[in-house]
């Protein structure tokens, strides 16, 4: 589900629509829209390992910092499922504001974040999102 990097409004229950952006539909470098409510953000793949990881930039987000990463990494389990962890990294940048920034946006972060392990989980499992 991860690899289909435009399918993301599938299983992610607050995205309202996605796009490629890029003739690239894989792999470092390709690109999504993404609308989230009122909000577009394009979201930049900067690894791709199929199967492991997918790690991508997210741009459009309000300028109180200088960058956010989402990555997701997945792990077989003893069960033979698949465990899947997702993390987002804040770049500050340099002075308060940033440091200011990144503390405004762990909260959202963090619920978006529970939001689309929730949906891809459900979705998976056979339940649906919306």
């Amino acid at each position: 589900m991860l690899a289909r990097f435009d399918g993301i409004v599938d299983w992610a229950p607050k995205v309202t629509h996605s796009t490629l952006t890029t003739t690239q539909a894989e792999g470092v470098g390709a690109a999504r829209r993404v609308q989230v409510g009122r909000q577009a953000l394009i979201e930049t793949v900067t690894i791709w390992e199929p199967a492991r990881t997918l790690a991508y930039e997210i741009g459009g987000l309000p300028p109180l910092v200088a960058g956010v990463t989402n990555r997701w990494d997945l792990a077989p389990d003893t069960d033979g499922r698949t465990f899947v962890t997702m993390s987002s990294v804040i770049d500050p940048g340099p002075g308060p504001k940033g440091k200011v920034g990144s503390r405004v946006l762990k909260v959202p972060l963090g619920q978006a974040a529970d939001s689309m392990l929730d949906g891809l989980a459900a979705h998976l499992d056979g339940g649906a999102t919306r």
